[in-house]
């Protein structure tokens, strides 16, 4: 990894630390539950995203580096708030489909911020159960 992607890699995480927390509790924010890979406990991450059909799909900024990635890689099933609602299902990561493609079909506000922080993208889909 290159000095600046990492240093951006860090300024976008030091900043998510001190927003996330604010913006988990926003009731319309969208929320993707992991369970912590070493504690076991829910680690709550806002996301962007969009509902389609019995799937939401999101963009990871910087793919398997992301936390809630690793969390997923050891345990798939998650819950998504979407606009106040959760719902549990199984997250897939998605390394085959075009994660630039995919953020044109999801909100644009979060993919303008996925594009410019992101160093890494990767697509990630969670089938909700039924």
């Amino acid at each position: 990894m290159s000095r600046r992607t990492d240093l951006r890699f860090r300024a976008t995480t030091a900043v998510q630390r001190r927003l996330n927390p604010v913006l988990r509790r926003l009731p319309l924010q969208t929320v993707l539950e992991t369970t912590g890979r070493v504690s076991g406990l829910p680690r709550q991450t806002p996301v962007g995203g969009r509902r389609v059909g019995g799937s939401f799909w999101l963009v990871s900024e910087f793919g398997e580096r992301s936390q809630y990635v690793r969390n997923i890689k050891a345990d798939p099933r998650v819950r998504v708030r979407i606009r106040g609602r959760w719902h549990e299902g199984t997250a897939h990561l998605m390394p085959q489909d075009d994660p630039v493609a995919r953020l044109r079909k999801l909100p644009r506000v979060n993919g303008m911020g996925v594009r410019a922080l992101g160093t890494n993208l990767l697509t990630v889909r969670v089938d909700l159960d039924a």
